[in-house]
């Protein structure tokens, strides 16, 4: 229940602590701000320590924000009781956490719902544990598999194989024929380099905030390496996991569930920057990015420095052939890419869709091709 005279503190210094805080260092961007002012008005704040936590949620994007943060507050509405850790849940306090993302996030964080929790930077070894597909995603996943050759861009191979036609002589081939011809050259034989799909690298956001999504992105991944030799598959929470392996199985559902050995940070936080960074920072990793197709499958939601995100997403668009983000966030008519992680990776991008399910991807797949 709201405390009637810390409302009234609030409402007639709420402009002037944000002007301090300013003042102090710490630069609240004006969306933060409204998201601030929104959650006060949706939470009511109970007492000093509720409305302590709904500031630093909103309000603050690191440790050091923090300590900027927490003596102006205390200037401005006095000292908070024991301060629980922002992330701690109490039975009582099952408010939802709002539909859709952007700057919501630290909204639903400041309510005490999951959406907020599940996009931090907790590091909990959490295994996936996946139900079998649906008959209908299987009917999808048949689509997919038909048409993902098809749909993927091709480029030239390297090597010249035996063709009808082609620019290159097969003289190889011309020469041994000619033995059972007498040395007499019956057919001029061509070589040239075939067309094949491009290199497939997908990098699967397996975080709390996608855990809806997740399920459906992996089975898209196992089609994709299913039907293409050169595809690659990892997934990212608060680590980043390579996954390729453990999808080569031929059933979907034990492919999927096979994940659970391999990936360790399911449903918890999220390090969106550090994950792509430690992709780029292994040589290996590197060669399979240049020249192939790159679908981040991700909401965008980063918590805390967002410039190794957008660093990384600029140098993986170097490197690619093609950069596409793939978000559940973007089916929403309504969505704009406004969130910092988001703003700040949306120049680097070649393609931002709204895919939150196998068909969505399949209709995101026949663009490809068009593109």
């Amino acid at each position: 229940m709201t405390d009637p005279a810390l409302a009234g503190r609030v409402a007639g210094h709420v402009h002037g602590f944000l002007r301090d805080l300013h003042e102090q260092g710490l630069r609240v961007p004006v969306p933060r701000r409204l998201v601030f002012l929104r959650a006060i008005e949706a939470a009511g704040p109970r007492d000093l320590t509720h409305l302590y936590w709904i500031g630093a949620s909103t309000l603050t994007a690191s440790p050091e924000d923090l300590e900027i943060y927490t003596p102006v507050f205390e200037r401005w509405f006095g000292t908070a009781r024991a301060r629980p850790a922002p992330c701690e849940e109490s039975p009582d306090d099952e408010t939802p956490a709002p539909r859709g993302g952007g700057d919501d996030a630290p909204f639903a964080a400041a309510l005490g719902g999951r959406a907020g929790r599940e996009a931090g930077q907790a590091e909990h070894e959490r295994r996936p544990a996946f139900g079998p597909a649906s008959e209908d995603e299987r009917a999808v996943l048949t689509l997919l598999r038909r048409d993902l050759r098809r749909a993927v861009p091709a480029v030239r191979s390297r090597r010249r194989r035996p063709a009808r036609r082609g620019p290159w002589i097969d003289l190889g081939r011309i020469c041994r024929e000619s033995w059972r011809t007498h040395g007499e050259i019956v057919t001029l034989r061509r070589r040239d380099r075939p067309r094949r799909p491009r290199k497939v690298l997908l990098l699967i956001d397996v975080s709390g905030s996608m855990k809806q999504h997740s399920a459906a992105y992996l089975r898209f991944a196992h089609a994709v390496t299913a039907r293409l030799e050169r595809a690659e598959v990892f997934t990212f929470g608060t680590r980043l996991t390579r996954v390729t392996a453990a999808l080569r199985a031929r059933d979907v559902d034990t492919a999927v569930a096979a994940l659970s050995e391999v990936v360790l940070d399911a449903d918890g936080g999220t390090r969106i920057g550090a994950s792509l960074q430690a992709f780029l920072g292994n040589p290996r990793y590197v060669t399979m990015a240049r020249g192939a197709l790159i679908i981040v499958l991700s909401d965008g939601l980063e918590r805390g420095d967002c410039e190794p995100m957008r660093a990384a997403v600029r140098r993986m668009s170097l490197l690619g052939h093609r950069l596409l983000w793939w978000t559940p966030l973007a089916c929403d008519p309504a969505y704009r890419p406004v969130t910092r992680g988001m703003s700040a990776v949306l120049g680097h991008l070649d393609g931002l869709a709204g895919v939150r399910d196998l068909r969505t991807a399949y209709e995101q797949l026949q663009t490809l091709g068009r593109k």
